[in-house]
This record gives C-alpha cells, sequence and structure tokens, in this order.
C-alpha cells in the first residue's frame, strides 16, 4: 500500500492498544466502525507486548486487528512502538539504559495510554533503552524485521506509523554508548580535537574521552552542539527505522506525526515538525484541546503548524479528541467546555478547523475509551462499552460527508498561502532555550504565539514561514529574531534586497555564529538593511511590558527586549514614550523593511489588549497587502481554497452565539455562493453576508 491507496478522506481512530478495547467487543466494534463511515485503524504494535521472550513473538491479537480490518473494509496503520521496551530487554541491556544529567536511569514505567508495561513515561518519545547502543538497536531492528515481514502485503494494511508523536525529553541522554556518539559526532564536525577545543573554549582537552556533554547547559558553544547533535541523533533514528522498513516492504505508506510542538520546543524537546514530516509521505499532528486550551486560534495553530511542516505534503489531524479528559493536570481549573468534555459540536468544529487549515485527514485518538490506568474514560467518541453516542454520531456524519463522492473535489482543492508568514528561525529558538532554561521566561513562545494571535484576531491569516522557505513568501513578520547565524541573516538580507517585506521586532540577530554578540547591531551587516543602528539595548523581559512607543497616534505597550536606534539611512516612524527612536522604515534594494524596538506581540499574547491588536493591523496595511478574505466580524474566522477551476470559501462560528459577518474576497464582495457542501441549519447566505448559528460551520464554492 501506499500513498495513492489512502481513502479519499482518512477518517477513523486509534483502536488497539493491546490493554484496550476488550478482546470480546473487537468485532461488533470493527462492524459499527465499517457501518458509521470509519475507514483507518491505527494500533499500537509495542515492542514489549509482542516479542514476550527473546525471540518469542505473541501476533495473535495484532493478526486478528488487520484480518477484521480486512473484513470490514478498513484500513489500518501499524504504529511501531519499539520505544516499548520488553521486560526481559531492560535486564538484558541494562547498561545501555537512558541516563539523565545526575546519572539516574530511566525506569520502565507503565504507558499511561496504554495499560502495559515497558515505557518510560518521562523519556519522551524516545524509550528507556538507548538505541546507539548496538546491541539494544539490533534487538529493536529484528523485532521491527519480523513486523514488517509478517504483515507485508496483508489487505488490510495501509502503512506505517514511525516513531509516534515525534520527541524526546531534555533531560536525556548521558548513556556512556550516546556519549560516544556525541564524540564521533564532534569528530566529523570539527575534524580534531584542538580545533573543538578552542571552538568550546575548553583548552585543556588531552584525549577524546575527555570531552562531555554539557550537563548544565547554558548560552556557550558546547552545550549549541549538544542540542543539535541530539536532534540530529534522535532522527537519524527515525530514518534508520524508516530505511529498515522500506528494505523490506518497499512499496508500503510510511508516515509519522509529532504534536505540532515546533513553537516552542524545536529545540528543548526535539519537536522539529519540518525535518520529520521530511522523511515521510504522510504527516500529521496530535493535537488534543483539553490539553492545549479550547480558543479558536489555538485549535489552528496546530494544523497551521503542521500544514507549514509538511511543505505540499498531504497531512493529517493523526490524534484528535473525540471526548472527554479527566482529573489530568491539563485541565485542573479550567471551564467546563474548555476542551474538558467534548460535546457533539466541539467534534465538528474541532474537525473542521483541521479541514479548513488544510488537514486530508482525521483520526480519534481513541476509538473508545480506556478503561483502566490514569486516562480511563478519556478522548474516545464511542461509550466505555463501544456504543454509539451523540459525539460518535457527529463524527460518523463527517466521516460519510467527507468521503462521498461528490465532497472528492472540496478535498482536493488546497489552502491558500497566507497574506503573511511567520518567521520560524531554528538558532533563535535554541538560543533562547540555552539562555533561559533555568527561570524560563516564556519570551520566545509568547512572541511566537502572541504574533500569531495577533494577526488572527484581525482576521489575518499568517502562516508558519522556516527560515528554509522565506522564498515562497513576499511578506514576513520576525517576532522574536534574537539570533541569526551569517547564513540565514545573509539569506534575509537577499530575500529582502530581491523584493522581499520583513516587518522584525527587536534586536534580530544580535547573537551571530555560535551565540557570539555581534559589536554592531544589527548584526552581520543588517544594519544596511534595516537603516538602522543600535544606541541602547535593554534585556529585562521581566519588566519588559513596562516599555511603549507611539505608532500613528496608538499607544502600544512592548514587551521582551527594549533595542532604541540612530538612523543609518532609513526613516524615523515611531519613538518611544521616553523619546528615544523606537521603529525605523527602510527601503533596500525593491524590498522594505520595518524594525520595531521592542516585543509587542508578548504583551499581546498575555494581555489581549486592543492597542496591540490594532498594532498587528497597522503593520500588516503597512505592508500594501489586500487580504485574500476579510470578514466584517472577526468572532468568526474564514479560510480559502483553491482547485484549478476556483475557490472554496471554509467559515466556522466557533462561539456559542450566532454571528453575521459581510464577506470579501480580495478587495470586493463575492459575486455569489454555489450550492453549499456543508452547511448548518440556521445559516443564512444573503449577499455577501453570512449568518452562521452558534459552532456553525459553512462550506461553500465562490462564483
Amino acid at each position: 500500500m501506499s500513498l495513492k491507496d489512502v481513502p479519499q478522506v482518512p477518517f477513523g481512530a486509534v483502536y488497539f492498544r493491546k490493554s484496550n478495547p476488550p478482546r470480546e467487543d473487537w468485532e461488533r466494534d470493527y462492524g459499527v466502525a465499517s457501518q458509521d463511515g470509519l475507514n483507518v485503524f491505527r494500533h499500537w504494535f509495542m515492542w514489549s507486548a509482542i516479542e514476550r521472550k527473546p525471540g518469542q513473538y505473541d501476533w495473535a491479537e495484532f493478526d486478528r486487528q488487520l484480518d477484521l480490518a480486512a473484513e470490514n473494509g478498513i484500513k489500518t496503520i501499524i504504529a511501531e512502538l519499539i520505544h516499548s521496551v520488553p521486560d526481559w530487554a531492560m535486564r538484558k541491556f541494562a547498561h545501555a539504559r537512558q541516563l539523565r544529567g545526575d546519572g539516574t536511569p530511566l525506569p520502565s514505567t507503565m504507558g499511561q495510554s496504554s495499560a502495559t508495561g515497558g515505557f518510560a513515561n518521562n523519556g519522551g518519545g524516545a524509550g528507556a533503552l538507548t538505541l546507539n547502543c548496538p546491541e539494544v538497536k539490533e534487538a529493536a531492528g529484528n523485532f521491527l524485521k519480523a513486523l514488517v515481514t509478517r504483515y507485508k502485503g496483508h489487505k488490510g494494511l495501509l502503512g506505517y506509523d514511525v516513531w509516534n508523536e515525534c520527541n524526546y525529553s531534555p533531560l536525556v541522554d548521558y548513556s556512556e554508548f550516546t556519549k560516544q556518539a556525541f564524540r564521533d559526532w564532534l569528530k566529523a564536525k570539527y575534524g580534531d580535537l584542538e580545533t573543538l577545543s578552542q571552538a568550546w573554549y575548553r583548552y585543556s582537552h588531552a584525549d577524546w574521552l575527555d570531552v562531555e556533554p554539557p550537563v548544565e547547559i547554558g548560552p556557550y558553544p558546547e552545550s549549541l552542539d549538544w542540542v543539535t547533535f541530539k536532534r540530529d541523533n534522535f532522527y537519524e533514528q527515525m530514518q534508520w527505522r524508516i530505511d529498515l522498513v522500506r528494505s523490506i516492504d518497499p512499496d508500503c505508506l510510511i508516515a509519522a506525526h509529532g504534536i505540532a510542538g515546533a513553537i516552542p520546543n524545536m529545540i528543548s524537546g526535539g519537536c522539529d515538525d519540518w525535518l520529520a514530516a521530511s522523511k515521510v509521505e504522510l504527516y500529521g499532528m496530535t493535537w488534543i484541546p483539553a490539553r492545549k486550551g479550547n480558543q479558536p486560534w489555538r485549535n489552528f495553530f496546530g494544523a497551521d503548524l503542521t500544514r507549514a511542516a509538511s511543505r505540499g505534503k498531504p497531512f493529517w489531524h493523526a490524534e484528535r479528541q473525540g471526548g472527554p479528559l479527566w482529573m489530568q493536570p491539563q485541565v485542573l481549573g479550567r471551564d467546563k467546555d474548555d476542551g474538558r468534555v467534548a460535546e457533539p459540536d466541539d467534534i465538528k468544529v474541532w474537525t473542521m478547523t483541521s479541514f479548513a487549515a488544510g488537514a486530508t485527514g482525521v483520526l480519534n485518538l481513541r476509538y473508545r475509551p480506556l478503561l483502566d490506568g490514569s486516562l480511563f474514560g478519556a478522548f474516545g467518541s464511542y461509550g466505555m462499552d463501544g456504543s454509539r453516542t451523540p459525539r460518535s454520531d457527529m463524527a460518523s456524519g463527517m466521516a460519510k460527508w467527507a468521503n462521498a463522492p461528490e465532497q472528492a473535489a472540496v478535498f482536493k482543492a488546497r489552502p491558500r498561502k497566507g497574506d503573511i508568514g511567520i518567521l520560524v528561525i531554528p538558532e533563535a529558538q535554541a538560543w533562547d532555550y540555552l539562555l533561559n532554561h533555568r527561570h524560563q521566561p516564556t519570551t520566545y513562545g509568547d512572541a511566537m504565539w502572541g504574533a500569531y494571535r495577533g494577526f488572527f484576531d484581525n482576521g489575518i491569516q499568517a502562516d508558519w514561514v522556516h527560515i528554509d522557505d522565506i522564498a515562497h513568501y513576499d511578506a514576513i513578520y520576525a517576532p522574536y529574531p534574537i539570533s541569526l547565524n551569517s547564513e540565514n541573516a545573509a539569506r534575509l538580507a537577499a530575500w529582502v534586497k530581491a523584493g522581499g517585506k520583513l516587518i522584525s521586532e527587536a534586536c534580530p540577530g544580535y547573537f551571530g555564529d555560535r551565540g557570539k554578540v555581534g559589536t554592531v547591531q544589527p548584526n552581520n551587516g543588517l544594519d544596511a538593511i534595516f537603516g538602522a543602528r543600535e544606541t541602547e539595548v535593554e534585556f529585562m523581559p521581566d519588566i519588559g511590558d513596562r516599555v511603549a512607543f507611539d505608532l500613528d497616534g496608538n499607544t502600544v505597550t512592548g514587551g521582551g527586549f527594549l533595542q532604541a536606534y540612530e538612523l543609518a539611512g532609513g526613516v524615523e516612524r515611531a519613538r518611544f514614550t521616553d523619546g528615544r527612536l523606537a521603529i525605523v522604515e527602510h527601503q533596500a534594494g525593491t524590498g522594505k523593511t520595518l524594525l520595531v524596538g521592542s516585543n509587542p506581540s508578548i504583551t499581546y499574547f498575555r494581555t489581549s489588549t486592543d492597542a496591540n491588536r490594532e498594532y498587528f493591523a497597522a503593520v500588516f496595511a503597512w505592508l500594501g497587502k489586500t487580504q485574500h478574505v476579510t470578514l466584517g466580524n472577526n468572532a468568526v474566522q474564514a479560510r480559502l481554497h483553491d482547485d484549478a477551476t476556483g475557490s472554496y470559501l471554509w467559515m466556522i462560528n466557533h462561539t456559542r452565539v450566532p454571528q453575521t459577518s459581510s464577506v470579501t474576497i480580495g478587495d470586493k464582495a463575492p459575486a455569489g455562493f454555489d450550492t453549499p457542501s456543508w452547511i448548518d441549519e440556521g445559516t443564512v447566505l444573503e449577499g455577501s453576508s453570512v449568518t452562521l448559528p452558534p459552532r456553525g460551520v459553512l462550506v461553500v464554492r465562490l462564483r
């Protein structure tokens, strides 16, 4: 099976995780799922649950899943879980346990999402044993080979999901095997020990065995190398899984899913969605409002980031909430309707939000709830006993709607590129993490999310743009660009000179190669791009909200840092309230820049003030661009999808009251609406105005 064998819209659930659901319900559940329009199941194939003794595999329950899938017209995604380690392997390879910095090993724990042993719940998605140990890698590889050999060509198989929720713990791994892998990585990078010693400012390395990974990480080259090595190391292990599967089943579909965690955990937790997506044919996300928050911007954020990371590949909402979450720390103290329960309309709105953002499929993270463990009762659309519920009925209706032949054109259309891009600079996130890991001011995450929210709350579609992908956008906002290596600084400068429009918050590229501060700011020649030079800088993020500037009569609150300027070819646009120069506009080549000497995005994320929201509308207006779609009421969200012959309008009312909004496409009212593909009762289309009922959704082709 390959990508061409994926259903029109994959719609299903994660079903079997060994302990649940009960064996006596499987046949009935599959029949119900098939009747309800579900077409894909994913199951956890846990190493610890299958290889019960060395070389002795128990496949019976897993065989039955694929056989039932084939009998009921359901496709199976096999989620390999080699990070669920057999107890015998924990004993046999005790010397290869992952270690924290203080030398304590990761234990084998019960899995929260499967009441089976062999997990390492504080090890991220990496398991208790290190794959840098050749013996462990061989044993895990033997299991994967047996798995793929057994199910290759099975009629119920669609493909494999490798490395569930791509991430790892910032606390690991300090085992001797990983230390040696780190030394080998450093040898490949630096060539010889003397070059490494000079780069690290450690001048007494007498032997490669003297080189140790930093336990106390900080803003130094050794820590930057350590976090970069960890990313390379774990993603090489992901590639090893893929290569092994492909060596046996070269035609199978390879998928993976993360947690849409690149903002803010690309560096600390290895949530590099761009890198993960580059390795597979179909990428996806786990995104659960109960854990993330149920605000509209948050639900769009997860899908928008995953779409950006997928770079045009199909992606799906690989784990979408379908039921409540009880007693977990993420929900405590929050309102009932903030994702703690799941009403049928929640299922609709969450699903349609992901579709509107471009997802090509949806899987519920439980078909039905677990019956044991700390996540009892959680997330399932179907009842504890597998019976239908109003939530599952809603999901069934959407599954059948999405896979009806008349909706084929709707899902072939793809989301229009955003009105503006939000710049993602890996080294800026890395350096912020190294600067702040102890006291953890949330400046980076707040700035990135604040910029996204600032545009979102103005009805402006902002896409996440990795710095490698800036050529695809003509306008970019940089919320927190404190570090740029010389290569990326030059790339950004060339992009502006070629016609790009860049709005940057304070301190662009302040830290350059290897984290060294530039003596001229903006650093690495960016002063010429911005037409300004720094006169003063203040790194006081704890009181950054005491900074303010006046922009076109609007007093905007800063945040994070303060950077004041003198003109070096640019034009003054605003001053801080104490009189220092705050904003400089400049023409560079055929492009232009707007340099803002603080981080108003941070304060907007924290306080949602009208003044800071209006700031984002003002800087977008500075671009001189016209939005793709403009609503008169930003309580409603809209996205446009295009195909070769026209466009579809997706509109969603997340609120619990009716909402009416005018619709403008470009700078004109729409010529009219064709027959809607999806329309909720109570929706009114009148001229260029749309009224949506509470929690209402509209999908309609534009004339």
